[in-house]
C-alpha cells in the first residue's frame, strides 16, 4: 500500500513538471540549456485580446530570436490540439505551442490572464512576469499604440544579465479558467 502511494504520487509530482507539445508529448521549455532567455506566452484561442496580439507577439519573437527562446503556452483544458494548430494557421504563428492543461506552466511564470507573459534569465530563474505592454487599458479599449514595453525591457534586462526594473505587471484580458 506504501509503495502504491509512493508511485502515485511520484507520477503526479512528475506530471506537474510538464506541459504538452501538440502531438501529446511531455516537454518543459525550461529544461533545454540554449544559453537564452526563455519566454512563456500565454494565450487563449477564446480571447479577442489574444488574437489581437498575435502580430505584435510575431514581431517581438523575430525581433529577439538571438537572445531569446519563445514558447506559445495554451493554458485551457478543453483546448484540443487540432483547435491549437488552427489558430496558430490562422495567425501565422511559426512560434512552437504547448498545452499546459494543468497549470504547471502558469503557476511556474504566476501569470494570471491571458495574454500575459513568463519570463526567465539564462539560469531560469523567473525575472518578469505580466502584460506585454500597454496598448490595452481595460477588455473594451486600446490606445492606437503601446507607450510601454515591459516584455521587451524584460528580455533586454535579462539577456543582459540586469535586474528587470518592473518584476511584475498585470495585463489586461482573459482569466484563466481553473488556475488555483
Amino acid at each position: 500500500m506504501m509503495i502504491m502511494a509512493l508511485v502515485v504520487c511520484s507520477a503526479l509530482v512528475r506530471a506537474q513538471q510538464y506541459a504538452l507539445d501538440l502531438d501529446g508529448h511531455e516537454l518543459n521549455p525550461l529544461a533545454a540549456d540554449s544559453g537564452k532567455v526563455v519566454v512563456l506566452v500565454f494565450v487563449r484561442r477564446d480571447c479577442p485580446v489574444s488574437s489581437r496580439y498575435a502580430p505584435a507577439i510575431q514581431q517581438i519573437s523575430k525581433q529577439y530570436r538571438d537572445r531569446a527562446s519563445f514558447w506559445l503556452v495554451f493554458p485551457d483544458k478543453t483546448d484540443s490540439p487540432q483547435a491549437i494548430r488552427g489558430y496558430l494557421a490562422d495567425y501565422g504563428y511559426q512560434l512552437p505551442a504547448l498545452r499546459d492543461p494543468d497549470h504547471w506552466l502558469a503557476r511556474l511564470g504566476r501569470v494570471q490572464i491571458t495574454p500575459e507573459v513568463a519570463v526567465f534569465d539564462r539560469n531560469h530563474h523567473l525575472v518578469y512576469d505580466g502584460r506585454i505592454d500597454d496598448w490595452y487599458r481595460d477588455l473594451s479599449r486600446s490606445r492606437p499604440a503601446p507607450t510601454t514595453h515591459e516584455l521587451e525591457d524584460a528580455i533586454g534586462a535579462a539577456s543582459a544579465g540586469r535586474v528587470v526594473a518592473r518584476s511584475e505587471v498585470r495585463g489586461v484580458g482573459c482569466y484563466i479558467s481553473d488556475l488555483e
